[in-house]
């Protein structure tokens, strides 16, 4: 299995990116009722190409565009394989040391490697843990926004007054979900309105806190985004920042694709006022080279975290916890027990230094301000949104359905795979440079496919003589 992955990873250039199956072609080629004894490994194996890999869209792919990439890498993989094999379950200090404590120092390293505030350091009173994505990092954050604002009596009592929560109109759609979650209503989301960059407007913010206050409401929460998924706009953190603290609200910040470019200081800027944030993530998954799942979450307070999320049976009962002179990260997230992610992020940085990864995030950056410049210079296209990292708004100077239409074709001949969004209700492509195998030629020969199937969609509309 480990040389069939190894193959793959070599050749995953040679697939089409997309799946090209159609619904149900899978589930036709598998026996409706499982098999009575058990079969030989020979005969599992053999399935797999016949079965599994037509409906497999290739991420790891270097012609991978599409939504954000969720890259992976060798030690990423070896790490994943130690941590299957070992067969840990680390809810408690107790059921592994290692698991917790490898842990909690690896996020101190990333605190250092990205330049986060001390106040995030598990030496001081904040620390950090590893959720499984972000849509769980704000779902979380949320939770310990509404206990603090009931002086943790909701986890008791319930929800008894109605609280809103603030976040842009080009959030991720976890923020509504884990209003959902956590019984705040996706109707008391206050969804705030960006300016001409697509950011979080702070003005707009300030009035809908206060419409909220003299509505007898409790604004409780924001979440800012750096770099968000439609056109990765970054929310002005210092300004947003200092209204959560005048009006007593949390603060949490999604930088869910954008925070590994931090570990580059010409990109920290982007993140200058997020000392202000009480929880702060991230998704190494997504361009850090460590592979799916594992977001890095970071809490100013691990005090009001724990509380609001620990319980305690009697069958979890041990010297160490009770003495309270060890974490227990089961009490950081949702579930109760946890994988040994911390593995695969530990032989990453440790194979690939924090030189290595900066180099690797610089050549995407440079590739899509490359890809940027062809758009800009090819008059058939037109930029939508800043470009402050890796992902490159166009479309077409013509119709939404030209667009759509150029974007399916692409995607249908499994040459690259591209995806999209609206913005000001126009249909725009999005070009997102961060798989790990993707190289210029890669960027290069995206951009040609690109152009060829705009010359054969304008050729195909030009009306005849």
């Amino acid at each position: 299995m480990i040389d069939r992955i190894a193959r793959y990873m070599e050749s995953v250039e040679q697939y089409p990116v997309r799946s090209q199956v159609t619904p149900g072609d899978i589930i036709a080629r598998l026996p409706e009722h499982p098999p009575a004894q058990g079969q030989p490994w020979d005969a599992i194996t053999a399935d797999i190409d016949p079965i599994i890999m037509p409906g497999i869209t290739h991420w790891q792919s270097p012609n991978f565009f599409a939504y954000f990439s969720a890259n992976t890498s060798s030690p990423s993989i070896l790490g994943e394989l130690l941590s299957a094999g070992l067969g840990v379950q680390g809810m408690l200090w107790a059921t592994s040391p290692a698991c917790t404590e490898l842990e909690t120092r690896i996020l101190d390293w990333l605190i250092e490697m990205l330049d986060l505030s001390d106040h995030f350091k598990s030496t001081t009173d904040g620390g950090g843990v590893i959720q499984d994505t972000a849509s769980s990092a704000t779902l979380v954050a949320m939770l310990i926004a509404r206990e603090r604002a009931t002086h943790w009596k909701s986890n008791r009592i319930g929800i008894d007054r109605t609280f809103t929560a603030y976040t842009s109109t080009q959030a991720h759609s976890s923020v509504e979900k884990a209003a959902m979650v956590a019984g705040i209503g996706r109707d008391n989301i206050r969804f705030i309105d960006v300016d001409e960059r697509f950011a979080m407007k702070p003005d707009a913010l300030s009035q809908a806190i206060k419409h909220d206050r003299l509505a007898d409401r409790t604004p409780f929460f924001i979440c800012a985004t750096l770099g968000t998924t439609s056109s990765h706009a970054m929310d002005p953190l210092r300004p947003i920042g200092e209204i959560a603290q005048r009006e007593g609200l949390f603060l949490h910040v999604d930088a869910a694709e954008a925070g590994s470019a931090l570990i580059c200081p010409e990109f920290r800027h982007l993140a200058a006022g997020l000392e202000y944030a009480d929880s702060f993530c991230f998704n190494p998954h997504k361009h850090m080279l460590t592979n799916f799942d594992c977001d890095v979450h970071f809490v100013r307070d691990r005090a009001a975290l724990i509380r609001t999320l620990s319980v305690m049976p009697e069958y979890l009962k041990n010297e160490q916890t009770l003495k309270g002179s060890v974490f227990d990260y089961r009490d950081w997230h949702i579930p109760l027990g946890r994988r040994f992610r911390a593995l695969k992020l530990w032989f990453v940085i440790r194979h690939y230094g924090v030189e290595g990864l900066q180099t690797y995030i610089r050549e995407h950056m440079r590739l899509a301000q490359q890809f940027e410049s062809w758009v800009n210079d090819d008059g058939r296209f037109e930029l939508c949104a800043p470009r402050p990292l890796n992902l490159i708004c166009f479309r077409l100077k013509a119709s939404n359905e030209a667009n759509e239409q150029l974007m399916d074709c692409l995607n249908a001949s499994g040459d690259l795979f591209l995806t999209h969004t609206k913005l000001h209700d126009r249909f725009v492509l999005r070009m997102a440079i961060g798989a790990t195998a993707t190289q210029e030629r890669h960027v290069t020969r995206a951009w040609q496919r690109i152009t060829d199937e705009a010359d054969r969609l304008e050729h195909r509309h030009r009306p005849t003589e």
